[in-house]
């Protein structure tokens, strides 16, 4: 026994104890990986000792191993904390040299470009002004503060629902009397008894065959009935409407009745069944009103107007309903079949310097006609006016997305992971991060999530892995190690205080 055995014994238990505090003094450390001293035995070099005769000469350091276990991860709500799940290291810039951590505490520098608390630049995929993502190099990334540009509306989407029991905009039919009657007939006029009745946009004519009988002919679908004749008594025309006449008439005596349309005034409700409106946005980010406005004129068939707020609405089309209530097609203003079926196209004007007129189309593909109240099932407009940033969340797959005051949402960029063959090969340079070396391998840069790299958890930090109940065991057993080997060189001054009594 010498004192070289026990003094290496020492060095190495002092190491031991060295790693074990270093981990503990870490265990609130985010992103710390912790470390396990490894040791080697030490020998002799002689080529004449026989080797069964071989007496170790103590032990060494041999590494300090990090383990790159995963850290539990624990929520934080700050936009710009980020967790690394699975494999993979931040790649970070310190004035153009690459280092790695997997520390994820970040904030944004004076410059908008987002940095650890040493002020080392993340690195990631860049984006353009139409969030498409350029994955060719990694790049500083930065949060733009600009504001994302307007987008001026061209279409809006409607999804109605036309009550099928709306009354028709019709008003009082017209009766006229043929010029050559000879009888004695007045009439007060056609009543409407059934506002929502289909047959009161036909056209009718009254044929009295003889001072007691009479023909109802409806023009339009050229159907025929026929009644006798009582002073007083209403005569039905169709299921919706009647007329009345007094007096005598004579053979061959007719009346045409005809329906009355309502003519549109954006400022009368009684002029449309149902109104509904909505914002569009022109080239420069300015917003109006679009107002839409629908008028029953007949079973199935409805005028369908359209028109800023402070102008006047136009006739832009007409909608046909089959008997189940659904669309079955539309028609322009001169009743020509629609180019885009469903889609009214019209053009409202604008004032404030932007492209005027700016052409709009109406799509209303979603819109029916069922028995209940009007309404909207969904309505859409798909322009958008300028807006800021007003936060930011970054997805699992690094993706930093920010959402503007417009409701909008863009990509502002991609944070990147890099990953090593050998993650034991790096170099600790303190600070939570690393350097790539030979011995890691070459940095495999990707997207998270894609091949061995681990996705990320926004908002939230991996913690320490460093297990305090083992750590708090180890370090026990290497205070045992250091006064074994102590008590070591302590018998060794014993023997040889013994040879030297002698």
């Amino acid at each position: 026994m010498g004192y070289q055995q026990g003094l290496s014994g020492l060095s190495a238990s002092s190491s031991d104890l060295d790693v074990i505090g270093n981990n503990i003094a870490n265990a609130n450390t985010v992103g710390f990986k912790s470390g396990a001293a490894q040791f080697a035995d030490m020998y002799a070099n002689s080529v004449a000792t026989a080797v069964g005769n071989q007496v170790g000469i103590g032990t060494k350091l041999s590494e300090v191993q990090q383990q790159f276990s995963q850290g539990t991860i624990t929520s934080t709500n700050q936009a710009l904390d980020v967790a690394i799940n699975g494999n993979g290291f931040f790649q970070l810039s310190n004035n153009g040299s690459l280092v790695y951590s997997r520390n994820g505490v970040f904030q944004l520098d004076k410059n908008g470009f987002i940095t650890n608390a040493q002020g080392l630049q993340l690195m990631g995929y860049a984006a353009n002004s139409s969030g498409i993502i350029n994955t060719a190099q990694t790049v500083p990334l930065s949060v733009p503060t600009a504001n994302i540009a307007p987008k001026a509306t061209t279409n809006i989407s409607a999804g109605l629902n036309l009550n099928a029991q709306d009354p028709l905009m019709l008003g009082t039919p017209s009766v006229t009397a043929n010029a050559s009657n000879t009888g004695t007939l007045t009439t007060p006029g056609a009543t409407i008894t059934n506002t929502a009745s289909g047959t009161n946009n036909d056209n009718y004519t009254v044929t009295f065959t003889s001072a007691t009988a009479y023909t109802v002919t409806d023009t339009t679908l050229g159907t025929s009935t026929t009644g006798t004749y009582t002073a007083g008594s209403p005569i039905s025309l169709g299921n919706g409407q009647t007329v009345t006449f007094n007096g005598v008439p004579a053979t061959g005596d007719s009346y045409a009745i005809a329906p009355t349309p309502v003519a549109f005034n954006q400022n009368s409700s009684s002029t449309y069944n149902y109104s509904t409106s909505t914002t569009v946005y022109d080239t420069l980010g300015g917003s109006q009103t679009v107002n839409m406005y629908f008028a029953k004129t007949s079973a199935g068939t409805w005028d369908v107007y359209a028109g800023v707020s402070t102008g006047t609405a136009t006739l832009v089309g007409h909608a046909n309903f089959n008997s189940s209530g659904t669309l079955l097609g539309t028609t322009d203003a001169s009743g020509t079949a629609t180019t885009t079926p469903y889609v009214f196209n019209f053009s409202v004007p604008t004032t404030d310097g932007s492209a005027t007129p700016q052409a709009l189309t109406l799509n209303i593909g979603g819109t029916t006609q069922y028995g209940g109240k009007n309404g909207v099932n969904s309505l859409q407009p798909d322009g958008y006016a300028a807006g800021t940033l007003t936060s930011f969340t970054i997805g699992a797959d690094g993706t930093l997305t920010g959402n503007y005051s417009n409701q909008q949402t863009a990509a502002l960029g991609q944070i990147a992971l890099a990953n090593f063959s050998n993650q034991n090969g790096l170099v600790n340079l303190g600070n939570n991060v690393f350097q790539q070396t030979s011995q890691s391998g070459v940095a495999q840069i990707s997207a998270p999530g894609s091949t061995n790299h681990g996705v990320l958890q926004g908002g939230a930090v991996e913690n320490s892995n460093v297990d305090l109940t083992s750590e708090l065991v180890d370090l026990i057993t290497a205070q045992r190690n250091y006064q074994a080997n102590a008590q070591t060189i302590k018998t060794q001054q014993t023997v040889d205080q013994t040879l030297i009594n002698l």
